[in-house]
């Protein structure tokens, strides 16, 4: 019985009951993405104590998992094209045979830097900086380059954060503010800043700058063709998870400028947009269900 002014909550329906095994299907799947269950690694902690406090415009970005996925592969066919990045990969990693495991570790740092705690975070960002130090060579010019390079952190780094921006703009929050814009990138300019990128816009402005500057730098070659047809052709087990990649491969192309497109030999998705856009907010709006 319930007394005056006191709040009792309905009982579940039927569908409701029937959906959570569903749900937690569905976050299983795309956790196990992302966390390594062999290594015992789990989702990282949301830390009240980070370097990003709840609240942050990043933390509000980076926990939308379809556009971060979209976002990711968009800004990897980006950073490619920069022929120091692409040496890096091709000279230094194990991208045929161990590309999933890439992307994972690539996507748990994000995790940790952006939702863990602070001594984590920092731990996380020395380990990559310790890396980069090894990751030295020759290009097929003879120029040298350094992983540690600013210039070349500084590429890596505005691509990835314009390209989060551009996904979570298009498939979770179309209205977003232009200061809550600006202020996405200037709080991920923190962890640029901290692996030795420079310059690190902080505005959406500086972003563009950034890249008008450096997008002479950029080319294709062979190899780059095949660093992105890995990428691109990789399978995810199961047909369902296999469908999702497709589909977040195709809005990661749609993603692109123009531009990078034309470098990159792939045709503009003109035909094809409205159903991989429409398909990609379904997938995205089944991932907060399921996340909820």
């Amino acid at each position: 019985m319930a007394y005056p002014g006191s709040a009792v909550a309905p009982a579940p329906s039927l569908s409701t009951l029937a959906a959570k095994p569903l749900k937690r299907a569905i976050a299983a799947r795309v956790v196990a993405l992302f966390n390594d269950g062999a290594q015992g690694e789990r989702p990282v902690p949301r830390s009240a104590e980070g370097i990003f406090p709840p609240g942050s415009v990043i933390r509000r970005v980076h926990g939308d998992v379809t556009s971060m996925m979209v976002g990711g592969v968009a800004s990897l066919m980006l950073q490619m094209l920069h022929p120091g990045v692409l040496a890096g990969v091709w000279d230094h990693s194990r991208f045929r045979t161990d590309l999933h495991g890439r992307l994972r570790r690539t996507a748990r740092f994000i995790a940790l830097t952006t939702y863990g705690a602070r001594e984590e975070a920092e731990a996380a960002i020395a380990r990559v900086r310790r890396i980069h130090g090894h990751v030295t060579g020759t290009l097929p010019d003879g120029t040298p380059y350094a992983a540690n390079d600013p210039a070349l952190l500084a590429w890596v780094h505005v691509t990835e954060a314009t390209s989060f921006l551009a996904a979570y703009i298009r498939y979770a929050e179309p209205r977003m503010t232009a200061a809550d814009r600006d202020r996405y990138l200037a709080e991920i300019a923190e962890i640029g800043q901290a692996l030795g990128a420079d310059p690190v816009p902080r505005t959406v402005a500086q972003a563009r700058e950034v890249m008008a500057a450096m997008r002479p730098q950029m080319r294709t070659d062979d190899r780059t063709r095949e660093v992105g047809r890995f990428l691109l052709s990789r399978r995810a087990e199961g047909a369902a998870m296999d469908r999702l990649q497709s589909l977040t491969n195709g809005a990661a192309i749609d993603l692109l400028p123009d531009w990078a497109r034309r470098l990159h030999a792939l045709p503009d998705p003109v035909l094809t947009r409205p159903l991989l856009r429409a398909g990609t907010r379904g997938i995205a709006r089944t991932l907060r269900w399921a996340f909820a």
